[in-house]
């Protein structure tokens, strides 16, 4: 499948919203895997991820109020004695000097990550909404420009244990280096915030390398263009995508996730992505695509959800 090319509010990839990554790797494992996934999820600590999308400024502007409530923002509202008990609730409450609590910074990509703990509390005590209460590490990493570097890194013995042939395809795909690993998944009507990653990006750099698979192929992710108020569906069981794009997820009446697998692409592969799409720009139109029911415009209006 070859998408038609992104119109001008989305960088995309090789004149391309995303690529759709069925026809050059073999999904015939993804049933079984599927399985695994399902029965490993009972049987490993599950982690949250997001949460504050908003105050780390990676939000279109039209979106924002689908963070509803972001614990970077709770965590600076914090009375005196609300925060001595976020303190207490950390993994390392030494670590966190009260007097100082002005200059720290706490969450991912953070020097302060949360705890379990603290997550559950900022939820359950003020309302703060994590898109991604599912997550789980197989190749854990510390900071988001190290997730293509492989140096030091390995599947964590969790994975090797729960997850051995997920591990197994892995290692198959075609890159010549992984350094990050990840389950992602959202629980039954939870949306995924609109947001983009990492740090801004020139058009004309190449996109990070990365494979994200839909085992059940039931994980509705978008590209969102702000510049036109509209989605891009991106569909398929195996996809890449500039991940420097605004994107969310869909909400559903039920638990969807993703496996991603960030890395370097082996040159032959890139390669032939790039043949492959630069051929397919040769006999595609260049008129960006009209909206569908899947790529429609976003309703107005604070607190508007991704679905």
């Amino acid at each position: 499948m070859v998408e038609p090319p992104c119109d001008s509010g989305i960088q995309g990839i090789f004149a391309r919203p995303y690529i759709d990554l069925e026809p050059y790797l073999d999904l015939a494992p993804l049933d079984e895997m599927h399985e695994e996934i399902c029965l490993g999820l009972t049987q490993v600590p599950i982690d949250y991820t997001g949460g504050s999308h908003r105050t780390m400024g990676i939000m279109p502007p039209s979106r924002l109020g689908e963070a509803f409530a972001d614990y970077g923002e709770v965590i600076r509202g914090l009375g005196d004695e609300e925060f001595a008990t976020f303190q207490r609730l950390s993994d390392d409450p030494s670590s966190i000097d009260r007097a100082a609590r002005a200059a720290l910074e706490f969450g991912e990509e953070r020097e302060f990550p949360l705890s379990r703990r603290q997550m559950l509390w900022l939820k359950f005590r003020h309302g703060v909404y994590f898109p991604w209460k599912v997550y789980v590490e197989l190749i854990p990493n510390r900071y988001w420009g190290d997730k293509s570097r492989s140096e030091g890194k390995d599947f964590t013995r969790l994975a090797k244990s729960f997850f051995p042939r997920t591990i197994a395809y892995v290692k198959r795909l075609p890159f010549s280096s992984i350094g990050r690993c990840n389950i992602m998944g959202l629980e039954a009507n939870d949306h995924g915030t609109v947001h983009h990653d990492g740090e801004g990006r020139a058009p004309d750099i190449e996109p990070d390398h990365f494979i994200t698979l839909c085992p059940a192929g039931n994980k509705r992710l978008f590209l969102w263009d702000e510049r036109a108020r509209r989605k891009t569906a991106v569909a398929g069981r195996a996809y890449w995508f500039n991940d420097h794009d605004y994107h969310g997820v869909e909400a559903d009446p039920y638990f969807r996730y993703s496996v991603r697998i960030d890395g370097t692409f082996t040159p032959e592969f890139i390669e032939a992505l790039r043949r492959d799409q630069a051929r397919a720009a040769d006999v595609t139109p260049l008129a960006p695509p009209a909206p569908t029911a899947q790529a429609e415009r976003a309703p107005q209006g604070a607190g508007e959800a991704a679905a």
